[in-house]
């Protein structure tokens, strides 16, 4: 058993050595820093949006102990991601993991750089759950949980499977009390988006709604026991020119079935912004269909 332990041990100590390479520091914040993972060889660094609490004077540190200024690419609270860039090459990508090769029960490390060497702490994978919104509207591929306790300094740095691929980025920010990680596969599509946009779209309709239960007529011929009713509408918004009126219940828009908040965001993806999309109400009584272009939230 002491040899298996020692074997272990070293193993760890072996594939923490090779990941905290891509483990950068970053200084945007006062007192602690933060961590960040390159995200390529060029210099692009992915870390916790709400680390960065400044849009200037921010240094990077590298795992060769250089520092160097960042600029920033774009960043996203609704998925607490923020892309950072510095001016050096030839650094050491992060390789990161498939959700699907995380399973309940593994070995995973959370590595961090809040000082100029990496540190770690050991736990297991408590929760793989399917994709959720965030409470500001932002969409995570996957839920992942960890046991891990997290240190000050180590949001924005990696959760590492026990083959030292990179599982997602740890964050304190997204559930109140908890740190999760941002699979690997939202941190690829934020990064994306950021590098051509600078920013997520998000898509925007102007309307305040609430659910409300359909009657048992309706709720039978649509195969569906919710809608929401449109409480208010924004003048000069997408819906207004689509002629969405306060009091219409939305119960069908850009093919899909609206019950409940989450389905109008989904609705609202940043794909669709510039795109027309059919909505279906029940305006006194009777299904409407209305056409509605939209909009970007700003």
């Amino acid at each position: 058993m002491s040899e298996f332990l020692t074997k272990l041990s070293q193993e760890m100590a072996a594939t923490t050595a090779t990941a905290g390479r891509s483990i950068v520091s970053i200084e945007a914040r006062r007192h602690t820093p933060a961590s960040g993972v390159v995200l390529s060889a060029d210099g692009d660094i992915v870390t916790a949006n709400h680390v960065i609490e400044r849009d200037d004077n921010i240094k990077v540190t590298l795992h060769d102990g250089t520092t160097h200024a960042a600029t920033i690419i774009g960043r996203d609270h609704t998925t607490d991601i923020a892309l950072l860039r510095v001016e050096a090459s030839g650094l050491d990508a992060a390789r990161w993991t498939a959700i699907d090769e995380v399973k309940v029960g593994q070995f995973v490390l959370a590595l961090g750089r809040p000082g100029t060497r990496v540190q770690a702490t050991l736990g297991v994978i408590s929760a793989v759950e399917d994709g959720w919104r965030t409470g500001s509207g932002g969409t995570i591929d996957s839920y992942v949980q960890t046991d891990v306790l997290m240190y000050p300094g180590f949001s924005g740095g990696p959760l590492l499977s026990a083959d030292g691929t990179f599982v997602g980025l740890n964050s304190s920010a997204l559930v109140r009390g908890a740190s999760v990680t941002i699979p690997a596969a939202t941190v690829s599509r934020v990064a994306e988006t950021l590098l051509k946009h600078g920013h997520v779209k998000r898509g925007y309709l102007g309307v305040s709604a609430q659910p409300v239960r359909l009657p048992a007529a309706l709720a039978e011929s649509l195969k569906q026991e919710t809608g929401l009713m449109i409480a208010s509408v924004e003048p000069g918004s997408p819906a207004e020119a689509g002629g969405l009126l306060m009091g219409d219940t939305l119960v069908h828009m850009a093919g899909l079935q609206i019950r409940q908040m989450d389905d109008l965001m989904m609705a609202l993806s940043g794909d669709r912004v510039g795109t027309t999309a059919q909505a279906r109400v029940i305006r006194g009584g009777q299904a409407h269909d209305v056409t509605v272009t939209i909009g970007e939230r700003s």
